[in-house]
């Protein structure tokens, strides 16, 4: 089953062209890479995916659908951090979970289930201001799992870490996928591409 197929997608931002014609399809249990030098495109094509941005033209298909439905399913780690430096870590997760429509005893549920996932539950009374980089990147990737996406979307999430939490981000990317999710990895950093991918 196709998870994500793109048929002729392009963009332009008045002359310029940021995506030409592009077509892709992902499997269902794939590790993607997703490779380009910088301003090839890969962050604007990522957001049309995810819903951030309309195409001038092409089609954009999510486990079949292009719909709300689709975009339920769709987890999305970005390069710059999407946490709340004034909420704690459990906080965060919640709000980011709340959005995708979970409630009551399953939205604290998932929200520990996903600290526990990425090894802040100890954490999760405090403040990501007071965390390293290591630690809000994990965080990042909690908040974008704790709905069980179908499809998630790490963009370059290794950027700037100390090697300990960089080894726990890649072993972390494979449990994700053992688990049943399907990703598109982003990154400058050959290794983790060779360490992960399937295809790119």
């Amino acid at each position: 089953m196709k998870v994500l197929e793109i048929k002729n997608l392009t963009k332009k931002f008045g002359d310029f062209i940021a995506v030409d014609n592009m077509s892709l399809s992902i499997e269902d249990g794939e590790i993607f890479g997703f490779l380009g030098a910088n301003g090839a495109g890969k962050s604007t094509t990522i957001n049309i995916i995810s819903g951030l941005l309309r195409a001038n033209q092409g089609t954009v298909e999510i486990l079949g659908k292009n719909s709300k439905f689709a975009k339920m399913n769709i987890g999305m780690v970005p390069q710059d951090l999407a946490i709340y430096e004034d909420l704690t870590a459990y906080e965060n997760v919640r709000f980011f979970a709340g959005l995708y429509g979970l409630r009551g005893s399953e939205l604290n549920e998932r929200a520990n289930e996903a600290l526990q996932f990425v090894g802040l539950e100890d954490k999760h009374k405090e403040y990501p201001k007071n965390f390293s980089g290591g630690m809000k990147r994990r965080l990042n990737i909690a908040c974008a799992i704790a709905h069980r996406p179908k499809l998630i979307i790490m963009d370059e999430p290794t950027v700037g870490i100390d090697p300990h939490s960089r080894n726990y981000i890649l072993n972390s990317v494979r449990k994700l996928n053992e688990m049943g999710c399907t990703i598109i990895y982003t990154s400058h950093y050959m290794e983790e591409v060779e360490y992960l991918c399937e295809r790119i």
